[in-house]
């Protein structure tokens, strides 16, 4: 019998299809709440990101979208806005990054389709290089959203508690990189 206090990490991992089906040990007691404190890398911006179990791909928040070609290849121009909760201070950086993929998302208001690009994010200890679809996040509550693909890379979901993490990434930390493999 699972004691009542572990049921609903149990039952958070088993319903993130793209969490491993073993942890490894280094993972094992990695646990983070369904809102963590998260820094975008380079900059060390620090926001706010949820963790949703209840989508796969990650959002972040972008304005002035917009795609091009560059040399033959797809890429997606877009600006950063985001309040750095470290310093209180606003961010804003212009990017121009290759087109990983588009995404297609259906909702009550039809079908939507955004852009997905490759990024790294800091959660705990770990760098991330994870998909992020860009979208007009302004009127959300977090800037940044952690689907199942970037969830099942962290530990262990406890949808109960808030910022059990704290981001500490320097140029030693540990970096995970995108599996293209991975289940689209």
């Amino acid at each position: 019998m699972i004691p009542t206090r572990y049921r609903p990490l149990l039952l958070a991992a088993l319903l993130s299809s793209a969490a491993p089906a073993v942890l490894a040990d280094d993972d094992a007691d990695r646990v983070f709440g369904w809102v963590e404190k998260a820094t975008l890398e380079p900059w060390g911006v620090e926001v706010k990101a949820k963790l949703d179990s209840g989508a796969l791909t990650s959002s972040l928040d972008a304005r002035n979208i917009e795609t091009f070609e560059k040399e033959g290849d797809d890429w997606v121009r877009f600006r950063l806005k985001l309040e750095d909760e470290a310093s209180g201070e606003t961010f804003t950086e212009r990017m121009e990054l290759p087109l990983y993929r588009d995404l297609r998302v259906r909702g009550a208001g039809g079908v939507d389709e955004r852009p997905v690009v490759l990024m790294n994010v800091c959660l705990g200890d770990t760098v991330y290089e994870e998909q992020f679809s860009l979208r007009d996040r302004g009127e959300m509550n977090y800037p940044l959203l952690l689907g199942r693909r970037s969830i099942g890379h962290l530990g262990l979901l406890d949808v109960r508690e808030t910022f059990l993490t704290e981001p500490d990434c320097d140029d030693d930390a540990p970096f995970v990189p995108h599996d293209p493999d991975e289940a689209e």
